[in-house]
């Protein structure tokens, strides 16, 4: 049996007078897995010294009964030799340690001594490649037959490393006397040890008094796993699970619920699915909590119909179910069915939350619901929950995003309590609906309360600022965003971009534009819009090319954006490969507003018939958007019979929309079709459908100042 003597010397000093002090390391590899014992007397060399002795414990692997001996174990009786390297002598005073002295600082063991000294621990560890039954490789393979046979006959005398273990170097057991190593995956095992270890389950391995698992507290307390969630190791938070629940160990819900969330955070929906399986073979499916959570992950991950099996099969529901599967649909897009399944949940007389009412306000507003918005608010009221200021924000932006910008501002003036996101709801629903202008003067109120603006507040300013070509005010609102350090930001960046491309000053865009310290996919779409809204093709086109370069994957809307550069410019060949490089070569869909775009392009080159044919080949059903614009290309090529297929298409889709009839009534007036043009009017009427008269916009002295069609009462 091969012998290894470790060294360790004094590493550290005490106090004064004289004393030392000796410093070892649990986590020191040399002296890994053993316990040490330093045998020390008191008193002076005239005298019988005392019979004391000090246990130091380093991660504790082995089981040492007190020796006889004053200064050394035997070897004959434990595995492990501890002596000292200077014995007391008549001129060397024996060292005088108690028990008192002996401290832990930075999880170190720090004994205080009067003399240097030298510990010399010599370990007796039988090597895993010693060949008792032969020599070179055949002995080898003996050697670990032997090992497993030993192993299996009796696993307690085993320590069990697979769930502690952070390298594949560290063994996957290791034995507790003789410190032999065995590796699951070894190259050496047996064909049999694979099937045998199958058969067992992790955690049955006993430490040396045959009454604790091995499996730390902290992991079935789920404190590990939590961690490993925390840190986005899922595969590995995952792969303890399962050990956990192969032993049958019962482990606390929120044990699943940890890793159910890291899921959700991480959008893995693979591992997720997995989870899932091992809550349903633990027999915890129809506890409520994992259920609810079970939702909200698949819900977080994209997959609706998994959440909504899981609630399906819920044994009841309380209001967070609900809210977890009308939360799911709302997010996915399918609002309506987020409303309906809010009505079933009030037929069955469960109150909804305020939450709940949050997430429904946000679906209808999504749809522009009003009168099933008022509802909501009614049941708002009657609950209770107006005066809080997530549901009053919400409110406000749901009347604002159905258009009634007058009951939302009444609802902002009477909110007991508001924030920034209060302000910013009221200053998005005037830009959304247009009046901008009282988006401007509400800022400036906002200034004057002392609430200080964020983040979003600029960039919808900034909009606003852009959609009146405010240029003055928009410098205003540069200015301030440099103060208040919001330039770094790279949404608001980008929407300055936007505001002075849409001014017309395109220079100013890509001074900025170039200067900022990152640059994402809507950066540079904002900037090759920012050129085909000014009719610089050309430039967009260069800009294309150069983001491509620099290894930013455009996205849907910069391809819309580069087809608009063609567009305005007439370049049909160049839209043509545009269009057709989005799939081949990006990934990218083709939604209606690229269709829109090409049909706008082939329109303007005078090619109405090649416009509508494709439309016909469309993958998609078109919307109005694509027969409004085949219809405006007819009007300006005065081509009647086009025209008229193409208003039929929109009045079936927008019967209450007035630009159709406008455009055709254009088309029958420049044909000089007046019969037709009398009966497109009459027909109007007969619809209800009004033209609401045009408006536009221009700046003096820093106000703007709106004019409708026909107005002459502005000063």
């Amino acid at each position: 049996m091969a012998v290894t003597t470790t060294t360790t010397t004094l590493i550290g000093r005490g106090g004064g007078g004289g004393e030392v002090g000796l410093c070892f390391n649990p986590n020191d590899d040399r002296r890994h897995g053993s316990l040490f014992f330093l045998f020390l007397s008191a008193g002076r060399s005239s005298a019988p010294p005392p019979r004391r002795s000090l246990l130091l414990l380093c991660p504790p692997r082995l089981i040492i009964i007190t020796p006889t001996t004053e200064y050394a174990l035997p070897s004959s009786s434990a595995s492990l030799t501890c002596t000292t390297a200077l014995p007391p002598s008549r001129d060397r005073p024996r060292m005088d340690v108690t028990r008192k002295e002996a401290l832990w600082i930075n999880n170190r063991f720090w004994v205080r001594a009067r003399l240097p000294v030298m510990l010399q621990f010599q370990q007796r560890k039988p090597s895993a490649l010693s060949t008792p039954g032969g020599s070179g490789h055949a002995g080898r393979l003996v050697r670990m037959e032997q090992l497993w046979q030993e192993f299996f006959s009796d696993p307690s005398q085993w320590w069990d490393n697979r769930l502690t273990k952070k390298s594949p170097k560290h063994p996957d057991f290791k034995h507790k006397r003789t410190l032999e190593c065995l590796w699951v995956d070894g190259w050496l095992n047996p064909s049999w040890v694979k099937e045998k270890m199958a058969s067992m389950t992790l955690g049955h391995i006993q430490s040396g008094d045959g009454l604790r698992s091995r499996v730390p507290d902290s992991f079935c307390n789920g404190d590990k796993l939590s961690k490993l969630c925390e840190e986005g190791r899922l595969k590995e938070a995952l792969h303890m699970l399962k050990l956990m629940v192969q032993q049958t160990t019962k482990l606390p819900i929120h044990t699943y619920v940890c890793l159910l969330k890291g899921c959700s955070r991480r959008k893995a929906l693979a591992e997720g699915k997995q989870v899932h399986a091992l809550i349903v073979q633990s027999v915890l499916d129809s506890n409520i909590l994992l259920a609810n959570t079970l939702i909200r992950m698949y819900s977080k991950c994209g997959s609706v119909l998994h959440a909504h099996k899981v609630f399906s099969n819920m044994p009841r529901h309380d209001v967070y179910s609900w809210t977890a599967i009308i939360s799911a649909y709302a997010d996915s897009g399918e609002v309506q069915e987020a409303i309906n399944l809010f009505q079933q949940m009030q037929e069955t007389g469960l109150a909804p939350d305020k939450v709940l009412f949050v997430v429904v306000l946000k679906a209808c507003a999504s749809l522009a619901i009003l009168e099933q918005g008022k509802q909501l608010h009614s049941e708002i009221i009657k609950r209770g929950f107006q005066s809080d200021v997530v549901v009053g924000n919400t409110l406000v932006n749901m009347y604002a995003k159905c258009g009634c910008t007058e009951d939302a501002r009444e609802l902002f003036d009477n909110m007991s309590e508001r924030d920034v996101v209060s302000w910013n709801a009221m200053i998005a629903g005037y830009a959304q609906n247009g009046l901008c202008k009282e988006a401007l003067t509400l800022y400036e109120e906002m200034k004057q309360e002392g609430v200080h603006p964020d983040n979003v507040t600029f960039v919808l300013l900034l909009k606003a600022c852009a959609n009146l070509a405010a240029l003055e005010q928009g410098k205003q609102l540069h200015s301030e965003i440099r103060k208040r350090g919001f330039q770094s930001n790279v949404v608001v960046c980008s929407t300055l971009v936007d505001m002075y491309a849409k001014c017309g000053c395109t220079e100013d865009a890509r001074e900025l534009f170039d200067n900022m310290s990152e640059q994402d996919v809507v950066s540079w779409t904002v900037m090759i819009a920012g050129y085909a809204q000014n009719g610089l093709a050309q430039e967009a086109l260069a800009l294309f090319e150069q983001m491509q370069r620099e290894g930013t994957k455009p996205n849907e809307v910069t391809y819309i954006s580069v087809l608009s550069a063609c567009v305005h410019s007439g370049l049909v060949d160049q839209g043509r490969y545009v269009f057709d490089s989005m799939c081949k070569n990006h990934g990218v869909t083709p939604t209606n507003e690229h269709y829109a775009c090409m049909v706008d392009l082939l329109g303007r080159a005078g090619c109405l018939a090649d416009a509508e044919h494709f439309i016909n080949k469309m993958p998609i059903q078109p919307d109005s958007v694509v027969w409004m614009t085949l219809l405006g290309a007819a009007r300006n090529q005065g081509h009647v019979e086009i025209g008229r297929r193409a208003f039929d298409h929109v009045v079936k889709l927008e019967p209450k929309n007035a630009a159709p009839y406008v455009l055709l009534s254009n088309i029958y007036a420049t044909a000089g079709r007046k019969d037709e043009l009398a009966k497109i009017r009459n027909e109007m009427k007969e619809a209800g459908v009004k033209i609401l008269p045009g408006c536009s916009w221009i700046e003096v002295d820093n106000q703007l100042h709106a004019f409708v069609v026909g107005d002459a009462t502005h000063p």
